[in-house]
């Protein structure tokens, strides 16, 4: 017996680059998160915190310039369609977590580099490449940005959650292929497997 729905969607998936940048940015943003979840927690200015703060950086920069060249790539390729028995409030509900996973993904680097900034502390990307302050230190700017910051960084979490739930009930619940866009060996799996069932029957 075969799942109802099983992987039903497109045989379309998202272009190698897309899948690339995807995976790449979610990974940086589990370190970046990480790091400063770390770095938050050590009292005073250590050597170690001084280093995760850079690295933590370093992140962000990195992401807001990926996140860039995503949001570009996405503008120019058409994603895969969503699967069609997919109910409408699921349709726009994807569509505004995607929206805001895109907002984040810039804001938060821009916050956090203005808190850089406000602070009077540089960011020198890689310790090599010194980058332009865009503000004058400002104590009550930097309040203002540390807070945005770490607002929509749990923002980011919470979203980013949500969306994990949503793209694992697709895959066990819904079985409706919705997760083979962004991982398409599970499409080829599931294939094989629907095969060998036809063969034993």
């Amino acid at each position: 017996m075969t799942h109802r729905n099983s992987f039903s969607a497109s045989d379309e998936a998202y272009t190698a680059t897309a899948i690339g940048l995807h995976w790449l940015i979610a990974a940086l943003m589990v370190c970046g998160f990480s790091l400063g979840w770390v770095m938050t927690s050590i009292h005073g200015f250590t050597p170690a915190k001084l280093r995760y703060v850079s690295w933590h950086k370093w992140i962000g920069v990195t992401v807001f310039a990926l996140a860039t060249l995503r949001i570009l790539w996405r503008a120019t390729h058409r994603a895969p369609p969503l699967p069609p028995g997919m109910p409408a409030w699921q349709r726009a509900g994807a569509n505004l977590v995607h929206v805001l996973l895109y907002v984040l993904m810039i804001a938060i680097p821009i916050t956090g580099y203005l808190f850089s900034s406000a602070s009077n502390v540089p960011v020198v990307y890689l310790g090599i490449v010194p980058l332009p302050r865009l503000i004058a230190p400002d104590k009550a700017l930097k309040a203002v940005f540390e807070t945005a910051h770490l607002v929509l960084n749990w923002s980011l979490a919470a979203l980013v959650l949500a969306h994990v739930g949503a793209a694992l009930k697709h895959q066990w619940i819904d079985r409706d292929g919705l997760l083979a866009r962004m991982i398409p060996f599970l499409k080829t799996k599931q294939k094989k497997l629907d095969l060998r069932q036809l063969q034993e029957k």
